[in-house]
């Protein structure tokens, strides 16, 4: 099994440009309607409060769905990594003797806790990129747990869309932990009502998000399966994966080029705030 069998080599740079380009679209289309969408709910409000509360949840919203391409690749990247093992190991367990049966057995007895341990990666690759590489900092600690929640239910989604469309039963051992996983949180031994209900409905608020995710995606995996960017020869999550990778350096570009700062700019109230506080700390 060669490196070439999980990638195409025929997708040029020039072409990877252009699927780049692409997805800085669809990622600013995404924006633009996150934006519309608090302009169009912060209207009816007092001219003192809804310049204040139209930047401070443009931003916010804005960060969530960042927030959701960060979790979403850092699930899928890891999913990818065990679903592309898996295949590797099953193709050199092809006798019951010798190295190939060795690798086969030990496979076999290992692969549900290298899974768990590919998950706790993704975390902490998750938490890498939400933090320094691209620092969200108008969503809370809360907001992101919620966020990476639904991400693993974003890549449910994706795993049972493959499933259905020819990779079968290779996504079912991921979809099972995962899903394990989001009934755990939210359902745990010492949980109350109340948490239960905090957690579905902070779930629910970041819903839109959810979909937004899922069309962004969908939508230029479709194209660049289209163009043959991307191989249906290979497992359709390596191509899903290879979207998610050029979907975060979009996030990163546009995050850090502070874009949306210039088109949702500060109150100057906010702005004198964020000085006194400056000079108080100083002090």
């Amino acid at each position: 099994m060669t490196i070439e069998a999980y990638i195409n080599p025929d997708f040029t740079t020039i072409q990877k440009i252009i699927f780049f380009v692409m997805a800085l679209i669809g990622l600013i289309g995404c924006i633009a309607l996150i934006v519309l969408s608090m302009k169009i709910s912060t209207s009816m409000m007092k001219k003192s409060e809804r310049d204040y509360e139209f930047y401070e949840r443009s931003h916010n919203r804005v960060q969530r769905f960042y927030e959701m391409i960060i979790s979403g690749t850092s699930v899928i990247s890891f999913s990818c990594a065990y679903v592309v093992i898996n295949h590797i190991y099953s193709l050199c367990g092809t006798s019951s003797g010798g190295m190939a049966g060795l690798v086969e057995r030990t496979w076999a007895d290992w692969k549900d806790f290298i899974l768990l341990l590919l998950i706790c990666l993704s975390c902490v690759f998750n938490t890498l990129l939400d933090k320094i590489i691209i620092p969200l900092k108008k969503v809370s600690k809360e907001e992101k747990a919620s966020i990476r929640l639904l991400a693993m239910f974003y890549v449910i989604i994706i795993l049972v869309w493959l499933n259905r469309i020819g990779d079968e039963s290779e996504y079912n051992p991921v979809m099972m932990y995962y899903l394990g996983l989001m009934i755990g949180r939210f359902v745990y031994f010492d949980a109350s009502f109340r948490d239960f209900f905090d957690a579905i409905k902070n779930a629910l608020l970041n819903l839109p998000l959810l979909v937004m995710g899922l069309a962004l995606t969908g939508a230029l995996s479709y194209v660049g399966f289209s163009l043959g960017y991307l191989l249906e020869r290979n497992y359709y999550i390596v191509g899903v994966f290879y979207t998610n990778l050029f979907l975060l350096a979009a996030t990163f570009v546009i995050h850090n080029s502070r874009i949306l700062s210039l088109i949702v700019r500060a109150p100057k109230e906010t702005k004198e705030k964020v000085l006194d506080d400056d000079d108080f700390e100083e002090m």
